[in-house]
């Protein structure tokens, strides 16, 4: 999966919008201001960073050798992910799906609330 389409899969998310913050090499996607994706190229490699469980970050960094720690990131809660086809893009959507659940469940309430009222 090329990551134009990446993009635009985490485009399609509740209230997703993209800003450029770190400059306009690293595509950040947020929800109510709170980053769920980042895409960048680094060292001639797209890239995607996604928020995730620390536990189930374990699992995947030892199950694929292009999900890393995340750059430039909380190593514990964020993967980064080498997108060089070695993993599935059903893999990689579910990967999305998780880090867009842990942030939106992260909002306070009246931010879900009244987010999901504006979307």
């Amino acid at each position: 999966m090329k990551s134009k389409e990446l993009f635009l899969y985490c485009m399609t998310k509740l209230g997703a919008i993209e800003d450029y913050p770190f400059g306009p090499d690293v595509i950040v996607i947020k929800i109510a201001s709170k980053m769920f994706a980042l895409m960048s190229r680094r060292n001639g490699q797209d890239t995607l960073s996604l928020k995730c469980d620390p536990d189930y970050s374990e699992v995947l960094r030892k199950q694929y050798r292009s999900i890393i720690p995340g750059y430039h990131l909380s190593k514990r809660h964020w993967n980064t992910i080498v997108l060089d086809g070695s993993v599935a893009e059903r893999d990689i959507k579910q990967l999305i799906d998780h880090s867009y659940d842990l942030v939106y469940k992260s909002l306070p309430k009246r931010m879900r609330t009244a987010a999901s009222g504006d979307w």
